[in-house]
């Protein structure tokens, strides 16, 4: 069965990569090169504030953030039907809803 690697933004929010392989093995290591350039875009952009941002407080806030912005995003594989996805089918004659019609209102006896 083919894989598909789905990229999980924030740890949650499902994001298709249009990725998809013959193997499960070859998905787990795209998902683990995946890993791998965030950590590699974290750590250049880590070095870089360490040299250009003064305040230590500073530093220290937006690494927390950065590190979350990058590092938090998760690969997982799922499996992929290769395009032979049926559409859900629906009936050719459909049967038509009874449409309720108001019955008269008598009129009020005075």
């Amino acid at each position: 069965m083919k894989c598909m690697l789905v990229v999980l933004v924030g740890g949650m929010t499902p994001v298709n990569t249009d990725l998809v392989f013959d193997k499960f093995a070859d998905c787990l290591a795209a998902e683990e090169q995946m890993r791998k350039h965030y950590t590699d875009a974290f750590e250049a952009w880590d070095r870089w504030a360490a040299a250009n941002i003064e305040r230590r407080r500073e530093y220290s806030k937006v690494r927390d953030l950065q590190a979350k912005r990058l590092l938090s995003n998760i690969g997982t594989c799922v499996p992929h039907a290769g395009g032979e996805a049926a559409a859900p089918q629906q009936p050719s004659n459909p049967t038509p809803s009874p449409q309720a019609t108001p019955a008269p209102q008598p009129s009020p006896k005075t």
